[in-house]
C-alpha cells in the first residue's frame, strides 16, 4: 500500500513536469518577423518585462488590392536587445523570435520571445 502510494506520486510529479516543460519550455516555433517597430516599452506591476509591437505590411484578404497592416506583438529577454530597439523605434527590423506554447510572468506578456536583431534599416 505504501509503496503503490509512493509510486503514484512519483508518477503525478513526473507527468506534471513533462507539462510544464512542454507549456513553458518547450520551443514551438522559432522565425523571422519584419516590419517597422511601433514600440518598445518595460512594463509590468511585479516583474518588469520588456514588451515590443512590430506592424507588418502585407497584401491582405480584406479590401481588394489593398494594403492590410498586421501587428506582431512580442516580448524581449535580453537588455541589449531591448536597448537597440528601444532607441531605434520607427526603423525596419527583421527579429529573430521563439515561440513558446505558454507566456511566464518574469519572461514576458506574449508567447513569443525575441533573442536577437537580425537585421536594421
Amino acid at each position: 500500500m505504501k509503496k503503490s502510494l509512493w509510486i503514484t506520486l512519483g508518477v503525478v510529479l513526473l507527468l506534471l513536469g513533462v507539462f510544464v516543460w512542454y507549456k513553458y519550455f518547450f520551443v514551438f516555433g522559432e522565425g523571422v518577423k519584419s516590419g517597422y517597430l511601433n514600440y518598445a516599452m518595460k512594463k509590468g506591476y511585479v516583474f518588469k518585462t520588456y514588451e515590443g509591437k512590430l506592424i507588418q505590411e502585407g497584401f491582405g484578404k480584406g479590401k481588394a488590392g489593398g494594403i492590410t497592416s498586421y501587428e506582431f506583438e512580442f516580448s524581449v529577454d535580453d537588455p541589449e536587445v531591448f536597448k537597440q530597439l528601444e532607441t531605434n523605434s520607427g526603423k525596419t527590423f527583421d527579429l529573430h523570435y521563439k515561440e513558446y506554447n505558454g507566456a511566464l510572468p518574469w519572461r514576458g506578456n506574449t508567447k513569443f520571445v525575441v533573442d536577437k536583431i537580425v537585421n536594421m534599416k
